[in-house]
């Protein structure tokens, strides 16, 4: 089997702090298996690319150089990685994700199989009851909204992964997401989590769909809040931190039980 490749994404669009907080926690935690790290640039000029490279001089990567002159969002950019590395088993991590446990790749790595696509964390919130659409719309602006949503979303509780760290085959993905129009941050959570996104779309095809957590647990949609990960206690088993888990535990306890239930019920 070829080596697992870990593709991580850095925009324009994302402060230099980001960068060097994935290159600190990759150096800190063990990813406990042979990997390729591929650092992926978008939208950045030569200068710009440059001066985050001085960082990278005693880490072993390849470069991706996205070539893409307009903004499709991470997942357009994950489909250039996936066409180079489509033989590869690849764990796609945006700009705000970083490993926060020792082993965390060979974690992932020993549940990879064919028809299999693993997450390290997920949620059941659902885009057309969150506050997204309750907010204060003129009336028809609200209900025109709301009627897109429908064609695009499931009711609460809606399952899916999240894809701020998602690992897959790069076929797979690329089967996906070929089709796939992204000119939108509305595109973005259609392919996150619409009736036809990323977790939906492999359901239908048969795969097995698993959560992943620092004790090396496999949870299965049925128990993906018990995983520990995402909004619900201390998300203590987390093997990938983003800015909206680190969001989560900036937060009080009463706090907390409001986001644990929009999350889960």
């Amino acid at each position: 089997m070829l080596k697992p490749v870990v593709c991580y994404l850095f925009t324009c669009f994302d402060q230099k702090s980001s960068f060097y907080e994935f290159l600190s926690n990759y150096k800190k935690f063990k990813a406990g298996t042979e990997h390729t790290l591929v650092i992926c640039f978008k939208l950045l000029n030569e200068d710009q690319i440059s001066i985050l490279k001085k960082n990278l001089i005693n880490i072993s990567y390849e470069e991706f150089i996205d070539p893409e002159s307009t903004n499709d969002f991470d997942f357009g950019s994950y489909k250039r990685v996936a066409e180079k590395y489509s033989q590869n088993y690849i764990l796609f991590l945006n700009s705000h994700s970083y490993p926060i446990s020792d082993n965390w790749l060979s974690l992932l790595s020993k549940f990879i199989g064919e028809k299999t696509l693993i997450g390290t964390s997920a949620s059941c919130e659902s885009i057309l009851t969150s506050t997204i659409l309750k907010k204060k719309y003129k009336f028809l602006s609200f209900f025109l909204r709301k009627f897109r949503y429908k064609k695009k979303f499931n009711n609460f509780p809606n399952p899916h992964l999240r894809t701020s760290s998602f690992f897959i085959k790069g076929y797979d993905y690329i089967d996906f997401i070929s089709n796939k129009k992204i000119r939108t941050k509305e595109d973005a959570w259609d392919i996150e989590s619409g009736k036809f996104g990323l977790t939906n779309y492999f359901k239908n095809k048969g795969f097995n769909i698993f959560v992943i957590n620092s004790l090396g647990q496999k949870f299965s949609e049925i128990d993906w809040k018990y995983s520990k990960t995402y909004n619900y206690l201390d998300q203590e088993y987390s093997i990938i931190s983003d800015k909206h888990t680190r969001k989560y535990l900036s937060l009080d306890n009463d706090e907390k039980k409001i986001y644990e239930k929009n999350t889960w019920g």
